[in-house]
């Protein structure tokens, strides 16, 4: 009897593993930007479903800084040339003028062309090329990074799997259109608007001026996807029209959390919000050096970091003399992202240079009062999140309308980092530092930013899981997705409400011509004399 349970107990436990096992999907990320942060978001998300037991493969240029044991990484590097290539590119962005996002995106198209072709050139490697060719490979879901990338979506019709968008920024024009999100640009623009107020006419008029200058690179965009789509995927007579292969999007996960970040507006149910996806809910020690160097900052610490694209080759070399000459000076510690430590800015016991920062961990620390940052979306997330104020010196793309939107809600300043000075960077900062309205505001939206039904890595694995049981959502997409721009906006209703209208006008001015004319040509007969 004890021998036939030991039996049964044994066969239950294989079962079970069995099971277990068998219920973790195979899934497909590809994340080839060449943004660092953005590679980070999104293996943040690839890491949540590896944890649940899924089996991920992940296709990126770069090596990941986030992974886990069930991450299957297929790296296809820059070489030394196209990572120098990148480095000048994202250099050259950084001299410009980016104020305006539509105009700073128009600038860039031209610049951005590398981190296209490298993007389908990846796409387009052996190893890559192998998921599709080896029948054996079978994939339930794929994760398609977005950057503007809508080429890329090519890939999961090869693998015949349904596809959900990776973005790591809140629902935009460029991106609704693959989901029929509406755009309401008379009150969702670049900025968010305030609280408890309408839009005024000027936001709104610059709102729909920056959307004309999307559109135009909307429309350059397109015209580029168009082609890398037939030279990635052209040789496949059964691949759909680029137009139509759009329409195939179950889901996308946006960077972002309305409730909280604002402003509110519609969203359809395809439309995820996983803002935070990259921030831990406990954070990991620090190494040690950093773990010490907070540990001592008696009155405080500040982390100043431009994020992973911009490195401190790319700044004026008289703005980063000046940026020392306000840090050393100060009584906090300042952690100094820094890629060259054999030519640092200059040596101070108050500074610590590093080459890589744990910045999510480091934001957590007690010690750290201020960050000093590029007003990346994610560097601003965790901020948020962490209670932490800021200020910002945003370089190109989003980063002058989220240091605008920062400011708005009190978290903190912003200068330009073009036309950085001593006396006004000191200033921001000691501001910041002393005014505790800045860190009652954050530390008041991060618990407001953590209030959810679900957390992020929760909503990931749960509609990740979701498409994977349905095949795809088709039964959550917007009819939008399958009209074009004049039935979408009733522009043959308008018309032919237009038509009818033009008609009975005519109709009416025939009716009364012809009633004067009847009228007028009886009074006008001449009157039979009677005869005497």
């Amino acid at each position: 009897m004890v021998h036939n349970r030991s039996q049964f107990l044994l066969l239950a436990v294989a079962i079970a593993t069995f099971v277990g096992h068998s219920q973790g999907a195979n899934i497909l990320g590809l994340f080839p930007s060449l943004s660092p942060s953005h590679l980070i978001i999104q293996m943040s998300a690839a890491k949540a479903l590896a944890e649940k037991g899924h089996n991920v493969t992940v296709v990126t240029s770069l090596k990941p800084v986030v992974t886990h044991k069930n991450i299957n990484v297929i790296q296809v590097p820059m070489t030394k040339e196209e990572a120098q290539q990148m480095s000048d590119t994202v250099g050259a962005m950084a001299k410009d003028d980016n104020s305006n996002i539509a105009v700073s995106l128009l600038r860039m198209s031209g610049q951005m062309d590398f981190m296209f072709k490298k993007n389908a050139e990846t796409l387009k490697d052996d190893r890559v090329r192998d998921l599709y060719l080896n029948k054996d490979n079978k994939f339930d879901v794929v994760l398609s990074g977005y950057f503007m990338n809508d080429f890329q979506l090519g890939f999961a019709r090869k693998v015949n799997a349904p596809v959900i968008v990776l973005a790591t920024m809140p629902p935009m024009q460029m991106l609704n259109p693959l989901i029929g999100n509406p755009l309401e640009i008379s009150y969702v623009g670049v900025n968010s608007a305030e609280k408890g107020k309408g839009v005024p006419f000027m936001q709104r008029l610059t709102t729909y001026a920056t959307s004309l200058g999307f559109g135009l690179f909307a429309y350059i965009n397109t015209k580029l996807n168009k082609n890398l789509y037939k030279e990635v995927f052209g040789d496949d007579p059964n691949m759909p029209e680029y137009s139509e292969m759009l329409k195939n999007t179950s889901l996308i996960f946006f960077a972002s959390h309305a409730a909280s970040e604002g402003p509110i507006r519609p969203n359809v149910p395809a439309a995820i919000e996983i803002g935070g996806i990259q921030i831990k809910d406990t954070p990991d020690p620090l190494p040690q050096n950093m773990a010490d160097f907070l540990g001592n900052a008696t009155d405080g610490a500040i982390l100043l970091s431009l994020g992973s694209n911009v490195k401190g080759s790319h700044l004026k070399p008289d703005t980063v003399v000046k940026m020392f000459n306000v840090l050393s000076k100060l009584k906090q510690r300042v952690i100094w992202k820094w890629e060259d430590l054999e030519k640092t800015p200059g040596k101070s016991d108050n500074i610590l240079y590093s080459k890589w920062l744990p910045q999510d961990d480091i934001l957590a620390h007690p010690k750290v009062k201020l960050f000093i940052n590029h007003a990346g979306k994610g560097g601003i997330t965790e901020a948020q999140y962490h209670g932490k104020p800021m200020l910002s010196l945003p370089v190109f793309a989003d980063q002058p309308q989220n240091a605008e939107g920062m400011i708005k809600k009190g978290f903190g300043r912003t200068l330009s980092l073009l036309t950085l000075e001593e006396q006004p960077f000191r200033e921001a900062i000691l501001d910041v530092l002393s005014n505790p309205q800045y860190t009652q505001k954050v530390a008041s939206f991060s618990s407001l930013y953590r209030d959810r039904p679900m957390t992020a890595r929760e909503s990931v694995v749960y509609w990740t899981e979701y498409v994977i049981r349905h095949h795809g959502a088709a039964h959550l997409q917007s009819p939008l997705v399958h009209m074009n721009w004049i039935a979408a906006n009733n522009i043959d209703i308008y018309f032919l409400f237009a038509v009818i209208l033009v008609i009975s006008i005519l109709l009416f001015k025939t009716v009364v011509k012809f009633i004067l004319r009847k009228f007028f040509s009886k009074s006008k007969k001449p009157k039979k004399e009677k005869k005497h």
